[in-house]
């Protein structure tokens, strides 16, 4: 037990909830990678390889938990490293058109993520080192709507949705850490009011115009909103080729009943092209049914739940807003993935947090949850240490007040034995009077 506890540090819960996102990971992966699969011919090749990340991930998360909080503020140095390789990657984009993606041979490594944790890393520091008696600093925001929009400017036109994504985690971030209330509002508006005219402009403007100025995405995004508005379309005219992943998504979740088809007994896992990453919560409903959908939410919520209790009690600023907002992030992205696979939101391509497959998505998702177990761990070891002095001063008052009983025991004793030799002498003297 003593042995458990040095090697699993800080919150057992949060360990737990990663333990059982893991294993519902490595049996819906498997369950849903039938097409890669089919591809490659080999039935265990695609959960070897999510098998063989999880366990590097889980080595991140223990090598990261067991890191002292204070040297995660060394992160804001991968902010412009991640900046230099968003730029490669436009580049790359431009030339050949690849996109988010740089292909290490042996991993795809996507800038973006590394991106979003240098930009939270950092708009902690600058939330905990602009705080005043009331609130932040009013310069605490024009540093942080510089970072994160060039880092938001550099993601956007390959993936809108981590662009929104971050910039939705980073205002939260603000929130929280007492930007005043008058900024918030006026930001509020503006993002308001340039998501209007940006889903307006991407309405209107012809497609070919996109593709002069090399944003051919928004071309993609023009489909999935304009599939997305589509209300109330009888199943008979429904076009489900054009439409294939809501329309396999929809019937997944609508034959999944309230226990659904069991483990590896998907049906619409053979249609959805990414049954696997963006839509695996359409078949963890289709086989673990309602309940199980619940639960894997149920997961996300609760591990909100504990990060914010960590932070309440951390003893620093900075570590209770990089917590914060590392919980924001993940389970906001948690929520876009499970929105989208139930038809609420357009397509996004977010996956999964900590379920599905993926490459750098993944080693960062488990760094997260490194780093929430470290400052839990601090949190928890300072707990301890307070308590240990507590206890150590309750013993010193015991202690004390045992030694005033016995002293005053011990004065009572004597003041006794004096009286009774007292009371001896005067009996002496009378009876030699008396003689």
């Amino acid at each position: 037990m003593d042995l458990l506890k040095n090697l699993f540090k800080g919150d057992k819960v949060i360990w737990i909830i990663f333990l059982l996102l893991c294993l519902v990971s490595i049996i819906e992966v498997f369950s849903a990678s039938s097409t890669l699969t089919y591809k490659s011919g080999d039935h265990w090749k695609p959960i070897t390889n999510h098998l063989i990340l999880l366990m590097v991930g889980a080595f991140v998360v223990w090598v990261t938990h067991n890191i002292p909080c204070r040297i995660f503020k060394a992160g804001i140095i991968l902010l412009p490293i991640s900046w230099i390789l968003l730029l490669i990657v436009l580049g790359m984009s431009a030339i050949n058109g690849a996109s988010r993606w740089i292909d290490l041979g042996f991993i795809q490594f996507q800038p973006s993520e590394v991106a979003k944790m240098a930009t939270i890393i950092t708009v902690a520091f600058i939330l905990s080192k602009l705080q005043e008696e009331e609130q932040a600093s009013r310069k605490a925001m024009k540093y942080i709507l510089w970072i994160t929009g060039i880092t938001c400017g550099l993601i956007v036109s390959e993936n809108l949705s981590t662009a929104v994504l971050l910039a939705g985690s980073v205002f939260l971030m603000m929130f929280i850490g007492r930007v005043p209330m008058k900024q918030l509002g006026l930001l509020l508006g503006i993002g308001l009011a340039s998501m209007f005219i940006a889903f307006t402009t991407i309405k209107y403007v012809p497609d070919n115009a996109w593709d002069k100025v090399g944003l051919h995405r928004m071309v993609t995004w023009k489909e999935r909103l304009k599939d997305h508005n589509k209300t109330n379309v009888p199943p008979a005219k429904f076009d489900i080729d054009n439409d294939a992943q809501v329309a396999h998504a929809n019937i997944a979740i609508a034959t999944s009943n309230v226990l659904g088809k069991g483990p590896g007994n998907s049906v619409q896992r053979d249609f959805l092209s990414q049954a696997f990453s963006d839509f695996i919560y359409a078949i963890i409903i289709e086989e673990l049914g309602l309940i199980g959908g619940a639960f894997v939410a149920f997961l996300y919520i609760l591990l909100l739940m504990r990060i914010g209790k960590i932070a309440r009690n951390c003893d620093k600023s900075y570590y209770a807003f990089l917590v914060m907002g590392i919980g924001i992030l993940l389970v906001s992205q948690a929520m876009f993935n499970m929105l989208v696979a139930v038809g609420i939101l357009p397509v996004t391509g977010q996956p999964l947090p900590l379920i599905s497959k993926g490459g750098t998505s993944t080693l960062v998702n488990c760094a997260y949850i490194g780093i929430i177990l470290s400052i839990s761990r601090r949190v928890y070891e300072i707990k301890q240490q307070q308590e240990e002095e507590e206890h150590s001063k309750q013993v010193q008052i015991q202690e004390a007040a045992i030694a005033l009983l016995q002293n005053a025991a011990q004065l009572g004793q004597n003041s006794q034995t004096s009286a009774t030799e007292d009371s001896t002498t005067e009996k002496q003297q009378d009876t030699l009077k008396s003689e």
